[in-house]
């Protein structure tokens, strides 16, 4: 088990223990959290707690992991308002307000751990929906940059929840 997960947004790259694999990062880069703003696109710098793992079930069987685990459905949402009182929390869709579907068709959302930033309370604008989650290719078969979230392939992230506890934490670096 592994009590640290270590992003260096520069260098592309997410350690678990021994092991290592190219990540990608918002395209807005990384910043402090403080400077952190709702649709910048910036990865949040910073260590925070592994909430919980969310799963398709459909696509993916539970992952193995200590993490707490929640099974998608169709209604599944996350609030990104900063003027609403759900902000920056997962909701029902459809909703009166701004917000994410986590059931989305393209896989990014196979499996996604939610990060524990801007969550204790949420304080609106300083950015919500911040996921460890599949990733994406383009053409190139390079990693696209997310929109604030840090990803890596689904079966690398698999192999990594293996080793997560609730005690780990995600520490963001330049």
């Amino acid at each position: 088990m592994v009590d640290r997960l270590i992003v260096e947004t520069a260098a592309g790259v997410l350690h678990w223990g021994k092991q290592s694999t190219p990540c990608a990062i918002g395209k807005g880069g990384a910043k402090p959290a403080a400077d952190k703003r709702e649709g910048d696109g910036a990865t949040p710098l910073g260590t925070y707690p592994l909430r919980w793992v969310y799963y398709r079930p459909d696509r993916v069987p539970p992952p193995a992991t200590d993490l707490p685990i929640r099974g998608l459905c169709r209604r599944d949402g996350w609030c990104d308002d900063p003027a609403h009182p759900a902000y920056n929390r997962p909701i029902l869709l459809p909703c009166d307000a701004s917000a994410e579907s986590l059931w989305r068709e393209d896989g990014l959302y196979d499996l996604i751990v939610v990060l524990g930033h801007n969550d204790a309370p949420a304080t609106p604008g300083l950015g919500s929906a911040i996921y460890l989650h599949c990733c994406k290719y383009d053409d190139t078969g390079a990693m696209k940059p997310t929109l604030g979230c840090i990803a890596v392939p689904r079966a690398t992230l698999a192999e990594i929840l293996k080793t997560c506890t609730p005690q780990t934490v995600i520490e963001i670096r330049e």
